[in-house]
């Protein structure tokens, strides 16, 4: 059985566009448009160019994808030493396999996919065949293959490019080596196809730009690229003579072929190496990727020839260090990371993801200046902020503060844009304080009313101020909140109580608005505090504590009520579920794990490769969004508990917890080449323990009315007559014809001829369905079935079946005995505990008489007693003992 955790499924991952493969571009003549591919790890995106909108996820691949390449009908991508050839972006159609090393380049050739791995080893494959065509195997030592092309109008030619600086054109048809070019003693990065025949661009890992001819080996022009390695190159075919290439840097140059110089630039194009480049044919368009998570679409509309950004796709550059969930419906994510930028993820449609821009100084002069160009007013990144949905709408809803700062930043989620408050206290200007970087914020929050911020500082300080003017208006302590750094701050619900925590290891209650010194009570939780993360909806505060415990405080009753201990690294982050019921924890030692806030206990944990670093339930209660070291999406976890019933049982905190895969952009419950799974469900017994009472389950309507039919039957009476159905000849059966009445003689006994012609039923009994089923069980006495039975009938038909059992209604002596051995048989296996004794009322009120006159039904009701005693008095001493007890609590 695979590793699971109980609560939790993974669903899928945002904010991934682009890795370090290059994206591929493929245009589809249905549509008549280009549609772009970009690889996000174990699946790749497929984006269309006109509004740039995910149009498809592909299936997870069992590893990370190594390669790609496309054709007018497939998506070809390598994972591991298996190819695999997609359609349409999501259906699989060809699998190859025969690789024995990682693939490193494919190029699909015709009717043919070219693939070479790490070992130098060279495959073609037919397509439809999926078959191997050839095979070439290089010697590393010798030429070791970095790059794959073919030429234009080079029939059956394909063009090696090695690390080493020599090229080779081979003929694949006929598996033979054409011609060697010697090089240029650096190793080749990447080769283009120039619009001139039988003239390439190559790119050099020294930063040389070679314009070569094939043809008569010669080289036609060089340029050299300054700041190191070119990773991508590309040539625009729309009339104008330009090659633009890309390197490590992330920066983007366009030569001028005619005049063999530089023709303009574009300076920090992304914040990584440029990894993907095409000029779309006869188009001023060109498209980039970079592993900066970014996808861009650049135009070439400039005076100068230059191009401007038309269209962005793009998530974080760097690892998120803070997520929140905005708004009540759970879908918007508020996530800030250490690009110093603030982002809104949409957890249903990319379409709506939104940028708030990155934290500057000066957010107009930032403004002011070119895309890409470094920006010296740049603020540090964001590692914590605040939000509220209140007020959204009338001034800044977001507080933030930033790494290694004392002051706090506003931010409008309604404007999607950075404010322009900077809220500092006055005793922390440069003019009253020597050295203003030993000043710093470390935590803050925001009021429900969305009127004021709380920030705390590592000087023991804590100020209140007002997010709409940004005045300070007012502090608690004289003259500090605390003697040491703080920690964290809470408000309640109502604006009556702060609370903040600090590395002392105390919590103080403050009263919100009052004197600097009017501290309300203290509480010492022997510990430095970490972090307070409050719940919006009632009184309890989280509060994560130094030596890896975490401790639950009712802000009424300022105690605390509960108390977690179990992870064994550094507490990160803590999140509440909306009911209040669940308490959940993410630490260092990259285990996330699931607290029961009634019982005090464990009931459900899971660990990740990497350390979440942040944790938020959405309000609806439906996923958890988990951020994580070193990787640039949010993680996705759907909250199984809501569609399906799940049994939670407790768990030691020393137990390991199972270690779970991230989800990729889309979940599957299969992934490519991975075995599946079961997962078996546990199923709770009939009965735990028969010395244990059990009852049958069965709604009260069918059993506790069974006393009083009669005057529910009075009650429900209609108030018409019913219609009295048209009656037969006489009481023969008969059967429906098309003319006359016919008898149903298919019961009737064979005659002889001369016999009497007079119809003599079997069976002088009139027994009903369970008079019949009691009847058979005379010799066995196994009640199972018609217990079965009668718990399928209504109350109006139980009171009839048991009314039946008496011979005046149809039923015999030895069939009452039978339903009352039936009832004593349920008391002793103490099942259907409220069935029986509902069964036995009806009985004797209906039959009491009767049974008290007839000596066999007589002597058999002590039995009947007896067992009836024996299941009811231990039962009723418990009952009455828990009466007392909360009589008595009730009382105190």
């Amino acid at each position: 059985m695979a590793p699971s955790s109980k609560i939790f499924l993974p669903s899928r991952s945002l904010g991934y566009v682009s890795n370090h493969l290059p994206l591929r571009v493929r245009y589809i003549k249905a549509r008549k448009e280009h549609l772009i591919v970009t690889c996000v790890g174990k699946s790749f995106h497929t984006y269309g160019i006109t509004h740039f909108g995910l149009l498809s996820v592909s299936g997870l691949h069992s590893k990370d994808i190594t390669c790609m390449t496309t054709d007018a009908f497939h998506v070809y991508t390598a994972s591991g030493n298996t190819i695999y050839a997609w359609r349409r972006g999501t259906e699989l159609k060809h699998t190859y396999r025969g690789h024995e090393h990682p693939i490193v380049l494919m190029l699909a050739f015709g009717v043919h996919l070219i693939s070479i791995d790490e070992s130098s080893h060279l495959k073609v494959w037919d397509i439809k065949g999926e078959s191997l065509f050839l095979e070439l195997t290089f010697d590393r030592n010798v030429f070791p293959v970095s790059v794959l092309m073919h030429p234009s109008t080079y029939l059956n030619k394909i063009l090696l490019g090695s690390a080493k600086g020599t090229m080779q054109l081979w003929n694949l048809n006929q598996a033979k080596l054409i011609y060697s070019f010697e090089g240029w003693d650096a190793g080749i990065s990447c080769i283009e196809q120039a619009p001139a025949l039988d003239v390439v661009g190559v790119g050099l890992v020294n930063g040389r730009i070679i314009i070569h001819n094939l043809k008569f080996d010669e080289t036609i022009m060089e340029f050299q690229q300054d700041w190191g390695m070119v990773t991508s190159l590309s040539f625009r075919s729309d009339g104008h003579p330009i090659m633009a290439s890309g390197g490590i840097s992330g920066h983007i140059v366009f030569w001028d072929l005619e005049a063999r110089r530089v023709s303009s630039q574009l300076p920090s194009a992304h914040d990584g190496a440029v990894s993907g480049m095409v000029c779309l044919p006869n188009e001023p368009l060109m498209l980039t990727s970079s592993p900066d998570n970014t996808l861009k679409l650049w135009i070439f509309d400039m005076t100068d020839g230059g191009a401007r950004l038309l269209r962005i796709r793009e998530g974080h550059s760097a690892s998120p260090n803070h997520i929140r969930f905005h708004g009540a419906n759970g879908s918007n994510i508020l996530s800030a990371a250490s690009d110093s930028s603030l982002r809104i993820f949409n957890t249903r449609s990319e379409q709506f993801n939104k940028s708030l821009g990155k934290a500057s100084y000066n957010r107009k002069s930032s403004k002011k200046r070119k895309r890409g160009i470094e920006d010296p007013l740049k603020m540090p990144p964001i590692v914590k902020f605040t939000s509220e949905t209140t007020r959204e709408k009338e001034w800044d809803n977001i507080a933030a503060l930033h790494l290694g700062l004392p002051m706090v930043t506003s931010w409008s989620y309604d404007k999607k844009k950075m404010g322009d408050l900077k809220l500092l206290p006055e005793r922390f200007h440069k003019k009253n304080l020597k050295n203003m970087w030993d000043v710093e914020a470390t935590c803050l929050c925001l009021t429900q009313c969305g009127n004021f911020v709380i920030v705390g500082y590592n000087t023991g300080h804590v100020d209140r101020f007002n997010i709409q003017s940004g005045i300070w208006r007012g502090t608690y302590g004289d003259p500090k909140a605390h003697e040491s750094s703080i920690r964290g701050v809470a408000t309640d619900g109502l604006n009556q109580v702060t609370i903040t925590g600090g590395s002392d290891g105390l919590l103080k209650f403050w009263r919100f608005k009052t004197k600097k010194d009017e501290l309300l009570s203290q509480l010492n939780v022997e510990e430095s505090v970490s972090f307070l993360r409050s719940h919006s909806e009632n009184a309890m505060l989280a509060v994560g504590l130094d030596d890896f415990t975490i401790s639950v405080v009712d802000i009424d009753t300022q105690r605390v009520v509960r108390k977690f201990a179990g992870h064994t690294g550094q507490l990160t982050d803590a999140t509440f579920s909306p009911d209040s019921r669940w308490l959940i924890t993410s630490s260092m030692d990259c285990s996330i794990r699931t607290w029961n806030i009634p019982s005090g206990l464990l009931v459900d944990q899971f660990a990740t490769e990497a350390a979440p670093i942040s944790i938020d339930m959405s309000p609806t209660g439906e996923t958890l969004a988990t951020a994580h070291v070193d990787y640039l999406g949010i993680f996705l976890w759907s909250n199984k508990t809501l569609f399906q019933k799940i049994a939670l049982k407790a768990l030691s905190p020393e137990e390991e917890p199972p270690l779970i895969e991230f989800p990729e952009t889309e979940y599957k419950e299969e992934c490519l080449d991975v075995p599946e799974t079961d997962d078996t469900e546990f199923i709770s017994p009939d009965q735990i323990s028969k010395d244990l009472i059990t009852l049958s389950g069965l709604a009260s309507s069918r059993w506790q009315n069974l006393l009083n039919i009669d005057l529910v039957k009075q009650r429900n009476k209609p108030k018409a007559p019913p219609k009295v159905p048209k009656a037969a000849p006489f009481f023969l059966p008969t059967v429906s014809t098309l003319s006359t009445f016919e008898f149903d003689l298919k019961n009737a006994l064979p005659t002889e001829e001369g016999e009497s012609k007079m119809l003599f039923p079997q069976d002088f009994t009139n027994f009903s369905a369970f008079g019949r089923k009691l009847d058979a069980t005379r010799g066995s006495n196994d009640f199972c079935e018609c217990m079965a039975h009668l718990k399928t009938l209504g109350p109006s038909m139980v009171d009839f079946e048991i009314k039946s059992l008496a011979p005046e209604g149809g039923g015999s002596v030895d069939l009452m005995l039978q339903f009352m051995k039936m009832i004593a048989e349920v008391l002793k296996s103490n099942r259907d505990f409220e069935l029986a004794e509902a069964y036995m009322s009806v009985l004797l009120k209906s039959h009491g008489s009767f049974i008290a006159q007839t000596e066999v039904l007589g002597n058999f009701l002590l039995e009947l007693k007896n067992r009836h005693m024996a299941a009811w008095v231990p039962l009723q001493e418990d009952l009455m003992y828990t009466i007392c007890v909360l009589k008595h609590l009730t009382n105190v």
